[in-house]
């Protein structure tokens, strides 16, 4: 499987993804064009795992993950993620 272009289920519906798929940043109000590719994506999966919800959002609005295995999160993800794993957010020493 490539991934310009492939079907994944979200939420209990199907969507078209990929990074040939055009679409619009999700946050509510934003109007940035971008793509469903695995740049965008909110956690590891497309459709979404523990990590992510599994949408797409532009630079603005995707920020950094806390593991390796996912390239970014959205803000309630972001959020929901440090408060089940505190231990996640002290510094190394």
């Amino acid at each position: 499987m490539g991934y310009a272009h492939y079907t994944i289920s979200r939420n209990g519906e199907e969507i078209e993804a990929g990074y040939a798929v055009e679409t619009v940043c999700e946050k509510t109000g934003c109007k940035e064009q971008i793509d469903r590719g695995l740049a965008h994506l909110c956690g590891a999966t497309p459709g979404g795992d523990e990590y992510g919800c599994g949408g797409y959002f532009c630079a603005e609005h995707l920020l950094g993950a806390p593991v390796p295995e996912a390239s970014g999160q959205c803000e309630p993800c972001s959020k929901r993620y440090d408060a089940e794993h505190p231990e996640d957010l002290t510094a190394a020493p």
